[in-house]
């Protein structure tokens, strides 16, 4: 349904200040989709628009213009702002889980 929605909103003409929100939009979705997926979202950005992605793909991190991390852990032992940068700055963070697969 979250697909659905992005491509109705897409062939809207664009105002270049919508704010768009997507849980997860690669789950399920084939490497080239997900390739699509990041054009599609970075021409939103490039109109001026917002993106903001909760997101677990390396490629989607990799890929953002800014990151915030989570954690340390799940459950009671996470939810903690434990990095705040750019995916470069993210890959040099000793501390962080996510940078070791970057």
């Amino acid at each position: 349904a979250q697909r659905i929605k992005l491509a109705t909103e897409l062939a809207r003409k664009s105002t270049g200040s919508t704010l768009y929100i997507l849980d997860e939009p690669t789950a399920g979705l084939h490497f080239d989709d997900i390739r699509r997926l990041l054009q599609v979202l970075n021409a939103l950005v490039d109109k001026g628009n917002t993106v903001i992605v909760v997101e677990h793909n390396l490629d989607v991190v990799r890929d953002a213009d800014w990151v915030l991390e989570l954690g340390p852990d799940g459950g009671d032992l996470g939810g903690y702002l434990t990095f705040e940068g750019t995916p470069e700055q993210l890959k040099k963070d000793k501390k962080s889980w996510t940078a070791k697969y970057l």
